[in-house]
Protein backbone atom coordinates (compact mmCIF):
# COMPACT_ATOMS: atom_id res chain seq x y z
CA UNK A 1 0.00 0.00 0.00
CA UNK A 2 1.46 3.52 -0.83
CA UNK A 3 1.68 5.81 1.86
CA UNK A 4 1.54 10.22 1.84
CA UNK A 5 5.51 9.18 2.58
CA UNK A 6 5.98 5.86 1.98
CA UNK A 7 5.36 2.40 0.85
CA UNK A 8 5.07 -1.46 2.95
CA UNK A 9 8.90 -2.02 3.30
CA UNK A 10 10.12 1.40 3.98
CA UNK A 11 12.57 2.24 7.04
CA UNK A 12 11.89 4.60 9.50
CA UNK A 13 14.07 8.34 9.25
CA UNK A 14 16.36 7.90 12.16
CA UNK A 15 16.67 11.94 11.90
CA UNK A 16 12.90 11.47 13.26
CA UNK A 17 13.44 10.17 16.13
CA UNK A 18 13.77 12.60 18.39
CA UNK A 19 11.13 15.11 16.09
CA UNK A 20 9.20 15.45 19.48
CA UNK A 21 11.17 16.27 22.81
CA UNK A 22 10.15 16.56 26.44
CA UNK A 23 10.36 20.77 26.18
CA UNK A 24 7.96 20.39 23.35
CA UNK A 25 5.34 18.34 25.27
CA UNK A 26 5.61 20.70 28.43
CA UNK A 27 4.81 24.00 25.94
CA UNK A 28 1.66 21.92 24.85
CA UNK A 29 0.94 21.13 27.87
CA UNK A 30 0.75 25.28 28.77
CA UNK A 31 -0.47 26.20 25.48
CA UNK A 32 -3.78 24.01 25.19
CA UNK A 33 -4.89 24.62 28.93
CA UNK A 34 -8.80 26.33 28.56
CA UNK A 35 -9.26 24.23 26.23
CA UNK A 36 -8.01 20.26 26.94
CA UNK A 37 -8.84 19.59 30.58
CA UNK A 38 -6.39 17.97 32.90
CA UNK A 39 -8.46 14.50 33.46
CA UNK A 40 -8.32 12.90 36.74
CA UNK A 41 -6.25 9.80 37.22
CA UNK A 42 -8.73 6.74 39.07
CA UNK A 43 -7.54 3.78 40.93
CA UNK A 44 -9.93 0.91 41.64
CA UNK A 45 -9.58 -1.75 44.33
CA UNK A 46 -11.91 -3.97 42.83
CA UNK A 47 -10.17 -3.86 39.23
CA UNK A 48 -6.75 -4.58 41.48
CA UNK A 49 -7.79 -7.45 43.24
CA UNK A 50 -8.86 -9.18 40.09
CA UNK A 51 -5.69 -7.99 38.01
CA UNK A 52 -3.29 -8.89 41.33
CA UNK A 53 -1.35 -4.94 40.29
CA UNK A 54 -2.19 -1.64 40.87
CA UNK A 55 -3.86 0.16 38.10
CA UNK A 56 -3.85 4.00 37.51
CA UNK A 57 -6.19 5.05 34.92
CA UNK A 58 -5.73 8.30 33.45
CA UNK A 59 -9.17 8.96 31.71
CA UNK A 60 -9.46 10.96 29.02
CA UNK A 61 -12.54 9.86 27.86
CA UNK A 62 -13.85 12.82 30.35
CA UNK A 63 -12.61 15.04 28.22
CA UNK A 64 -15.34 17.70 26.78
CA UNK A 65 -14.85 15.96 23.48
CA UNK A 66 -14.44 12.57 25.08
CA UNK A 67 -11.01 11.11 23.58
CA UNK A 68 -7.50 12.81 24.08
CA UNK A 69 -7.40 14.03 20.62
CA UNK A 70 -8.37 17.38 21.80
CA UNK A 71 -5.07 17.92 23.12
CA UNK A 72 -3.12 17.06 19.85
CA UNK A 73 -5.77 19.11 17.84
CA UNK A 74 -5.91 22.15 20.22
CA UNK A 75 -2.10 22.31 20.43
CA UNK A 76 -1.41 22.26 16.86
CA UNK A 77 -4.50 24.58 16.48
CA UNK A 78 -2.87 27.23 18.37
CA UNK A 79 0.62 27.15 16.81
CA UNK A 80 -1.11 28.46 13.35
CA UNK A 81 -0.30 31.70 12.26
CA UNK A 82 -2.63 34.43 11.55
CA UNK A 83 -2.59 33.51 7.72
CA UNK A 84 -3.27 30.16 7.63
CA UNK A 85 -5.81 30.41 10.62
CA UNK A 86 -8.08 32.58 7.87
CA UNK A 87 -7.77 30.53 5.23
CA UNK A 88 -9.47 27.46 7.13
CA UNK A 89 -7.99 23.98 8.69
CA UNK A 90 -8.84 20.43 7.54
CA UNK A 91 -8.57 17.07 8.46
CA UNK A 92 -9.59 13.32 8.14
CA UNK A 93 -10.90 10.91 11.01
CA UNK A 94 -13.17 8.28 11.77
CA UNK A 95 -14.26 10.59 14.63
CA UNK A 96 -12.30 11.33 17.74
CA UNK A 97 -9.67 14.05 16.02
CA UNK A 98 -12.72 15.26 13.88
CA UNK A 99 -14.30 16.02 17.00
CA UNK A 100 -11.58 17.94 18.32
CA UNK A 101 -10.64 19.24 15.52
CA UNK A 102 -14.29 20.86 15.32
CA UNK A 103 -14.21 21.73 19.02
CA UNK A 104 -11.58 23.48 18.56
CA UNK A 105 -12.49 25.42 15.52
CA UNK A 106 -15.61 26.68 17.99
CA UNK A 107 -13.47 27.80 20.32
CA UNK A 108 -10.38 29.27 18.51
CA UNK A 109 -13.10 30.86 15.90
CA UNK A 110 -11.37 28.87 12.81
CA UNK A 111 -13.26 27.31 10.06
CA UNK A 112 -12.64 23.83 9.62
CA UNK A 113 -13.54 21.23 6.68
CA UNK A 114 -13.52 17.76 7.76
CA UNK A 115 -13.48 14.38 5.91
CA UNK A 116 -15.35 11.13 7.70
CA UNK A 117 -16.07 8.14 6.48
CA UNK A 118 -19.70 7.46 6.07
CA UNK A 119 -19.63 4.23 8.12
CA UNK A 120 -18.22 6.44 11.21
CA UNK A 121 -20.12 5.71 14.59
CA UNK A 122 -22.79 8.10 14.14
CA UNK A 123 -22.05 9.12 18.21
CA UNK A 124 -18.76 10.92 16.85
CA UNK A 125 -20.46 12.08 13.37
CA UNK A 126 -23.41 13.67 15.42
CA UNK A 127 -20.82 15.05 17.68
CA UNK A 128 -18.86 16.39 14.91
CA UNK A 129 -21.60 18.23 12.88
CA UNK A 130 -22.79 19.49 16.56
CA UNK A 131 -19.65 21.14 17.26
CA UNK A 132 -18.95 22.74 13.63
CA UNK A 133 -22.57 24.20 14.22
CA UNK A 134 -20.44 26.74 16.63
CA UNK A 135 -17.65 27.46 14.24
CA UNK A 136 -17.07 30.14 11.52
CA UNK A 137 -18.91 30.21 8.53
CA UNK A 138 -17.35 27.56 5.49
CA UNK A 139 -16.95 24.39 8.18
CA UNK A 140 -18.15 21.54 7.15
CA UNK A 141 -18.43 17.53 7.38
CA UNK A 142 -17.43 15.88 3.92
CA UNK A 143 -18.34 12.10 3.77
CA UNK A 144 -16.69 9.34 1.91
CA UNK A 145 -16.91 5.84 1.21
CA UNK A 146 -13.91 4.01 2.96
CA UNK A 147 -14.44 0.88 0.58
CA UNK A 148 -13.56 2.61 -2.55
CA UNK A 149 -11.57 5.86 -1.16
CA UNK A 150 -8.05 6.49 0.87
CA UNK A 151 -9.12 9.28 3.47
CA UNK A 152 -5.31 10.40 3.40
CA UNK A 153 -5.60 10.56 -0.43
CA UNK A 154 -8.92 12.87 -0.70
CA UNK A 155 -8.09 14.87 2.32
CA UNK A 156 -4.77 16.17 0.61
CA UNK A 157 -6.46 16.56 -2.77
CA UNK A 158 -9.34 18.30 -0.75
CA UNK A 159 -6.56 20.91 1.06
CA UNK A 160 -4.28 21.76 -2.10
CA UNK A 161 -8.10 22.14 -4.07
CA UNK A 162 -8.84 24.52 -1.46
CA UNK A 163 -5.84 25.87 -0.22
CA UNK A 164 -6.63 24.69 3.29
CA UNK A 165 -3.99 24.02 6.40
CA UNK A 166 -4.10 19.79 6.72
CA UNK A 167 -3.86 19.12 10.11
CA UNK A 168 -3.35 15.19 10.30
CA UNK A 169 -5.09 13.18 13.01
CA UNK A 170 -1.77 11.96 13.98
CA UNK A 171 1.27 12.36 12.12
CA UNK A 172 2.55 15.90 12.90
CA UNK A 173 4.99 17.30 15.63
CA UNK A 174 2.59 19.24 16.99
CA UNK A 175 -0.06 16.61 17.24
CA UNK A 176 2.33 14.51 18.84
CA UNK A 177 3.23 16.83 21.24
CA UNK A 178 -0.67 17.61 22.15
CA UNK A 179 -0.93 14.13 22.63
CA UNK A 180 2.30 13.15 25.19
CA UNK A 181 0.57 15.71 27.62
CA UNK A 182 -1.63 12.69 28.67
CA UNK A 183 0.76 10.86 29.41
CA UNK A 184 2.98 14.08 31.36
CA UNK A 185 0.57 14.90 33.62
CA UNK A 186 -0.19 11.22 34.75
CA UNK A 187 3.46 10.89 35.49
CA UNK A 188 3.99 13.86 37.15
CA UNK A 189 1.56 12.77 39.81
CA UNK A 190 2.66 9.03 39.73
CA UNK A 191 6.46 9.42 38.76
CA UNK A 192 6.40 5.60 40.05
CA UNK A 193 5.09 3.42 37.22
CA UNK A 194 6.64 0.21 36.55
CA UNK A 195 4.67 0.23 33.04
CA UNK A 196 2.41 2.49 30.63
CA UNK A 197 -0.15 0.94 28.69
CA UNK A 198 -1.09 3.16 25.29
CA UNK A 199 -3.46 2.10 22.54
CA UNK A 200 -2.27 2.22 19.53
CA UNK A 201 -3.91 3.59 16.22
CA UNK A 202 -1.68 5.81 14.14
CA UNK A 203 0.92 5.99 16.64
CA UNK A 204 0.58 9.87 17.93
CA UNK A 205 -0.76 9.11 21.30
CA UNK A 206 1.75 6.47 21.82
CA UNK A 207 5.19 8.43 20.24
CA UNK A 208 3.70 11.41 22.42
CA UNK A 209 3.46 9.48 25.72
CA UNK A 210 6.61 7.30 24.95
CA UNK A 211 9.00 10.48 24.62
CA UNK A 212 7.24 11.66 27.91
CA UNK A 213 8.00 8.73 30.04
CA UNK A 214 11.74 8.40 28.95
CA UNK A 215 11.92 11.79 30.07
CA UNK A 216 10.13 11.95 33.36
CA UNK A 217 10.21 8.19 34.07
CA UNK A 218 13.00 6.17 32.20
CA UNK A 219 12.48 2.58 34.31
CA UNK A 220 9.16 2.66 33.15
CA UNK A 221 7.85 0.16 30.42
CA UNK A 222 6.36 1.42 27.41
CA UNK A 223 3.70 -0.78 25.83
CA UNK A 224 1.98 0.08 22.82
CA UNK A 225 -1.71 -2.20 22.59
CA UNK A 226 -3.26 -2.25 19.20
CA UNK A 227 -6.00 -5.12 17.93
CA UNK A 228 -4.83 -8.41 16.21
CA UNK A 229 -6.80 -7.08 13.45
CA UNK A 230 -5.15 -4.15 12.73
CA UNK A 231 -1.85 -5.43 13.96
CA UNK A 232 0.41 -3.05 11.40
CA UNK A 233 2.05 -1.39 14.24
CA UNK A 234 3.15 -4.31 15.85
CA UNK A 235 4.37 -5.90 12.85
CA UNK A 236 5.93 -2.72 11.51
CA UNK A 237 8.04 -1.87 15.53
CA UNK A 238 9.41 -5.62 15.29
CA UNK A 239 10.33 -5.66 11.45
CA UNK A 240 11.53 -2.28 11.71
CA UNK A 241 10.22 -1.65 8.25
CA UNK A 242 6.64 0.08 7.30
CA UNK A 243 3.66 -2.62 7.50
CA UNK A 244 0.55 -1.22 6.17
CA UNK A 245 -3.54 -2.35 6.88
CA UNK A 246 -6.37 -1.68 4.98
CA UNK A 247 -9.97 -1.09 6.77
CA UNK A 248 -9.32 -3.46 8.99
CA UNK A 249 -12.64 -4.66 10.44
CA UNK A 250 -11.80 -4.68 14.53
CA UNK A 251 -14.56 -3.11 16.87
CA UNK A 252 -11.50 -0.56 17.68
CA UNK A 253 -12.65 1.71 14.76
CA UNK A 254 -9.96 4.26 16.12
CA UNK A 255 -7.40 1.68 15.47
CA UNK A 256 -8.26 1.42 12.00
CA UNK A 257 -5.89 3.54 10.47
CA UNK A 258 -3.79 1.92 7.73
CA UNK A 259 -0.12 2.80 8.64
CA UNK A 260 2.57 4.18 11.17
CA UNK A 261 3.37 7.72 10.16
CA UNK A 262 6.48 9.26 8.95
CA UNK A 263 6.85 11.10 12.59
CA UNK A 264 5.04 8.73 14.57
CA UNK A 265 7.42 5.48 13.29
CA UNK A 266 10.47 6.48 14.04
CA UNK A 267 9.20 8.06 17.33
CA UNK A 268 7.54 4.48 18.16
CA UNK A 269 11.04 2.68 17.64
CA UNK A 270 13.15 4.70 19.53
CA UNK A 271 11.08 5.22 22.90
CA UNK A 272 8.51 2.51 22.91
CA UNK A 273 9.55 -0.87 24.85
CA UNK A 274 7.11 -3.10 23.48
CA UNK A 275 4.57 -3.76 21.07
CA UNK A 276 1.90 -6.42 21.51
CA UNK A 277 -2.17 -6.87 20.31
CA UNK A 278 -5.05 -8.08 21.66
CA UNK A 279 -7.96 -10.05 20.64
CA UNK A 280 -11.97 -9.03 19.84
CA UNK A 281 -12.79 -10.92 22.85
CA UNK A 282 -10.28 -9.13 25.28
CA UNK A 283 -11.11 -5.63 23.92
CA UNK A 284 -15.46 -6.56 24.48
CA UNK A 285 -14.44 -7.46 27.84
CA UNK A 286 -11.91 -4.67 28.77
CA UNK A 287 -14.83 -2.16 27.53
CA UNK A 288 -17.20 -3.87 29.33
CA UNK A 289 -15.37 -4.26 32.51
CA UNK A 290 -15.18 -0.25 32.65
CA UNK A 291 -18.77 -0.09 32.44
CA UNK A 292 -19.71 -3.17 34.26
CA UNK A 293 -17.38 -2.27 37.30
CA UNK A 294 -15.83 0.51 37.32
CA UNK A 295 -18.25 2.41 35.75
CA UNK A 296 -16.75 3.97 33.68
CA UNK A 297 -17.88 4.73 29.81
CA UNK A 298 -15.23 3.80 27.27
CA UNK A 299 -15.12 2.63 23.78
CA UNK A 300 -13.14 -0.20 22.39
CA UNK A 301 -10.67 1.87 21.23
CA UNK A 302 -10.31 3.69 24.46
CA UNK A 303 -9.67 -0.29 26.46
CA UNK A 304 -7.21 -1.01 24.15
CA UNK A 305 -4.62 -0.45 26.93
CA UNK A 306 -6.50 -1.81 29.70
CA UNK A 307 -6.84 -5.30 27.73
CA UNK A 308 -3.20 -5.17 27.54
CA UNK A 309 -2.44 -3.81 30.96
CA UNK A 310 -5.01 -6.70 32.02
CA UNK A 311 -3.37 -9.87 30.55
CA UNK A 312 0.32 -8.51 30.82
CA UNK A 313 0.78 -6.56 34.25
CA UNK A 314 3.33 -8.56 36.22
CA UNK A 315 1.77 -9.41 39.96
CA UNK A 316 2.13 -6.14 42.51
CA UNK A 317 3.35 -3.79 39.89
CA UNK A 318 2.39 -0.04 39.41
CA UNK A 319 0.85 0.09 36.12
CA UNK A 320 -0.33 3.34 34.06
CA UNK A 321 -3.33 2.42 31.88
CA UNK A 322 -4.57 5.63 29.13
CA UNK A 323 -8.20 5.53 28.83
CA UNK A 324 -8.30 6.95 25.55
CA UNK A 325 -11.83 7.76 24.92
CA UNK A 326 -15.82 7.27 25.60
CA UNK A 327 -17.38 7.80 22.56
CA UNK A 328 -19.62 4.68 21.88
CA UNK A 329 -22.73 4.04 20.46
CA UNK A 330 -24.80 2.52 23.39
CA UNK A 331 -26.40 0.18 21.13
CA UNK A 332 -23.39 -1.51 20.43
CA UNK A 333 -23.40 -2.71 24.08
CA UNK A 334 -25.61 -6.35 23.33
CA UNK A 335 -23.11 -7.06 20.43
CA UNK A 336 -19.86 -6.63 22.92
CA UNK A 337 -21.37 -9.20 25.37
CA UNK A 338 -21.73 -11.43 22.44
CA UNK A 339 -18.86 -10.66 21.49
CA UNK A 340 -17.07 -10.98 25.22
CA UNK A 341 -18.82 -14.51 25.46
CA UNK A 342 -21.25 -12.78 28.37
CA UNK A 343 -24.94 -13.64 28.78
CA UNK A 344 -27.34 -10.85 28.57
Amino acid sequence: MDTPWGTQGTAPDPALAHAVAIADIRAAATRIEGVASRTPTLCFARLDERAGAQFILKCENLQPIGAFKIRGATNAMLRLDDDARARSVLTYSSGNHAQAIAYAAARLAVPAVIVMPDNAPRVKLDATRRFLADAPAGSEVVLYDPARASREVLGRQLAEERGLHLIPPYDHPDVIAGQGTAALELLENHPDLDALFVPCGGGGLLSGSAVAAKALAPACRVVGVEPDLADDATRSFNAGVLHTVHNPPTIADGARTPFLGRYTFPLVRAHVDEMMTVTEAEIARATLLCFDMLRLVVEPSGALGLAGAIRQATRGSRVGVIVSGGNIDFDRLRDLRTLAGQPE
